[in-house]
Parts: C-alpha cells; structure tokens; sequence
C-alpha cells in the first residue's frame, strides 16, 4: 500500500511538474488538445469534435426545403463510389442537379440533419462575409489596407496588406499549415483559449499579394477585420447575411476559442447538413441571387471564382477551383475531406462529408479522392 502511495504521489508531481512546463513554455493549449483530441483517440482534429469545444448558435429562419428531382434517388452509387466512400468513411454523399436534390446516401449513423465540422470550408463563408461587408459599404474595397482595421500591422511589408490579400490568401505572413504537429501556429491557434494574442504575433516576412501561400491564419484575421468593420460578432454576421436569407433547414454551430475570449475559429469549425452547406455553393452558382434578390453582389461573386494570384491558379477569393477536361468546378473544401463541389454550367453541386480523405495527407492542393467523387457522380448522371 506505501509502495503505491509513493508511486501515486510521484506521478501527481511528475503531471504537476509537467502541466508547469507547459505554462512556463506558453504551451498550455496543449492540455486542451489532450483532453479533446488526444484522448479521444484522435490525431487531428475530427468530425465531431465541436462538442468539445465552446459554441455559439447560428440561428435559422425560415426554412426553404431544397425539391427532390423527378429523378430523385433513381440511380444507384457506382461500385467505385462505394468503395471510396467505405474506405473513407464518408457520412453524407449529395447530388443536386438543376437545385433539386437528385442523389443523397447518408452513412455511420449520420442523417440529413446530423451535425458535423466544415472545417475549412468555412473560409469561403468568411471571404462571402467580406464581400457582404463591401457591398454594405462596411469596407471600401478588396484593396483596402488591413491597417485600417488593425493598426498593428501598419509598419513595413504589413502595411501593404489588404483584406483581399487575406482573402486570397496571400498576406506574406510567416503562418506555417501544419495539422498533425502538436508544436505548430496551427494546433495552438485550434486550442489556444485566446486567438486574436495568437494572430496578432503574426509577422509579414514576404510582400503581400505576390503569391498563393495556403494559410488558415489569413481567414482568421480576416475574420477579425470584418468584425471591426462592421461593429458585428462574425457568427451574427453569418445568420443574417446568408443563414437566414439561404433558408437552411437547421441551426447551426460555429466554435469559439472561449466564451471569455468569444472569438469564432473563423478559419474552419461550422457545425452544419451536407444540405445546408450546399446552400452557399448555390448562391455562388446563381451569381449571388437568391429567390430573385440580390444577396451578394454579382461582380464579387465572379471575381471569387476566378484565380487571383500568379501560380494560385487553383484558387481565387475563399474558393478553391479545378478544371476537369472540359468542365470548370469552383468547390468549398475542408480538412479530412469535406466537400461542397459546384459545376455551373451542368447547374451540378456534390456534396461530399467524412472521416478522412484517404492515406493523402496533403495541405493546400487537390488530392486524388476529390477527382473521384466527381467522376462517379458524372457517371451516375450520364447513365
């Protein structure tokens, strides 16, 4: 019984010692990455996590259901689609052809109303927000200067930063993209209790507006300019700019990095359907119209899905872009695959949710399962 004594004892002051380091270090996030990830099993942030973390509410209006197709449910998922879709453990697979919901599979106990993380899908509601807050006059343009915003970056390289470099993700910043490095800006900004003291560390080291550098702590402090702009808490912002007037069927959730704190993890965390999130992608296939009305301005719209940058061909204003042979997609991506996939011109939106998107751990460029995902959904329509 002494013996386990002891060894009870110095295990509490080895824990004590080491949560100490953590605090002396300014690691002390990683205590909240342990509890909530790390001891769920997880390596990364996954699917689910959001019941971990603080939220606040995006409330709905009224809901516009989205139409079933004539066709609805006819055809059956390819073998290959079934393959990909157990090997990756995707929950929701949706098809909507001419904004009718033509194809939908829910998988793991998920349903058409089950909640899961966008994660960087996100971004591209963010860089919508922005061009919201210049339509409303909130920000003169996408080459405003972030300084007038936030005056700490009104020195140097900093001071040329414009919140459409951050929208295109290409502020110069010294952020690093790295999700599986318990060490990196990344993890701590996802569980740090106090974002805009991480964000606002963030040094400009190359000149902005040169270069596509996927960076989640460009949205992040776009984020925080948008607030500043409008006087408007982002997830509030978010309901009644595109919540609401979209019709989504549910509310939703969008993380915090603490209720004391109260800022949203802008850069990814939205709570959401595969039907809800494909709402946005809609809107931005219809120009920014929405049962007639103009909720976002049609020239922005235009500008965001075009490429932006020399050699970031493959994204223009919060959305990335491929073509496909002869077909031209503008998608909303998120970590671990999530999905909202849109082809203009065949009026076609895939929605893909999951667990993983495969062995491919890649940041910041397309990986093998997105073109899959859109193969077999062209294969079931052409059949």
């Amino acid at each position: 019984m002494k013996f386990l004594k002891k060894i009870l004892k110095w295990l509490a002051i080895l824990i004590g010692g080491l949560i100490l380091v953590l605090y002396v270090t300014d690691t002390d996030y990683l205590i909240k990455a342990v509890r909530t990830i790390y001891l769920q099993g997880h390596t990364t942030a996954y699917l689910e996590d959001y019941k971990k973390f603080d939220n606040q509410v995006i409330k709905n209006g009224t809901p516009q259901p989205w139409p079933n197709h004539k066709n609805y449910n006819a055809a059956k998922a390819t073998k290959t689609l079934d393959s990909i879709n157990r090997t990756n453990g995707t929950i929701a697979y949706l098809i909507i052809k001419n904004d009718s919901i033509w194809f939908e599979n829910y998988y793991d106990g998920f349903n058409e109303n089950s909640q899961s993380n966008s994660f960087s899908m996100a971004k591209s509601y963010v860089s919508g927000l922005m061009g919201k807050a210049i339509m409303e006059g909130h920000i003169k343009s996408l080459n405003q200067p972030v300084s007038d915003f936030i005056p700490s970056f009104n020195k140097g390289l900093a001071a040329k930063m414009t919140v459409g470099d951050l929208s295109s993700m290409a502020s110069g910043t010294n952020w690093e993209e790295a999700y599986y490095s318990p060490l990196s800006i990344t993890t701590r900004a996802y569980f740090d209790d106090n974002l805009e003291k991480v964000v606002l560390g963030l040094k400009v080291i190359e000149e902005p507006g040169q270069r596509f550098k996927y960076a989640s702590g460009d949205t992040q402090l776009l984020a925080m300019v948008i607030e500043k702009a409008t006087g408007k808490k982002l997830y509030n912002y978010l309901t009644e700019s595109f919540w609401k007037p979209l019709g989504s069927d549910n509310p939703t959730l969008w993380q915090v990095d603490s209720k004391s704190h109260d800022l949203v993890k802008a850069y990814c965390c939205i709570a959401s359907n595969a039907k809800d999130f494909a709402r946005f992608g809609k809107l931005y296939k219809d120009h920014g119209k929405w049962n007639g009305k103009q909720i976002l301005d049609s020239t922005f719209v235009a500008k965001s899905i075009k490429p932006v940058h020399n050699g970031g061909d493959a994204y223009g204003y919060g959305w990335w872009l491929q073509t496909i042979g002869n077909k031209n997609f503008f998608m909303m991506r998120g970590h671990l695959g999530q999905y909202v996939i849109v082809e203009p011109d065949d009026n076609v939106i895939i929605v893909r949710l999951g667990h993983s998107k495969g062995n491919n751990k890649q940041v910041g460029s397309f990986t093998a399962d997105i073109s899959t995902y859109i193969a077999e959904a062209y294969k079931m329509l052409n059949k």
